[in-house]
């Protein structure tokens, strides 16, 4: 039996953005990932400035106003904050 290997690039975040709806979070290789706010509550309902104020770590971004830690993996899976 063989195992299925898939390469699937840099996961490392380099930019974050919102919409009024979408968490859009651009990767180093330039793939975008968007998710609906709604699956994020904490970010949903922080400020502008909050959303603003995050830290790229090396496997996603934090949030430190709110307490929020996304990682980029769990985006790809579409698993929503809890």
């Amino acid at each position: 039996m063989s195992t299925l290997e898939i390469n699937v690039g840099d996961l490392r975040a380099r930019s974050v953005e919102f919409t009024a709806t979408e968490l859009v979070v651009t990767l180093a290789d330039g793939r975008k990932i968007v998710t609906p706010l709604d699956w994020y509550p904490r970010l949903k309902s922080a400020s502008a400035d909050a959303r603003q104020n995050y830290e790229i770590m090396p496997m996603g971004i934090h949030w430190p106003d709110i307490d929020e830690d996304l990682s980029i993996a769990g985006m790809l899976k579409g698993q929503q904050a809890k």
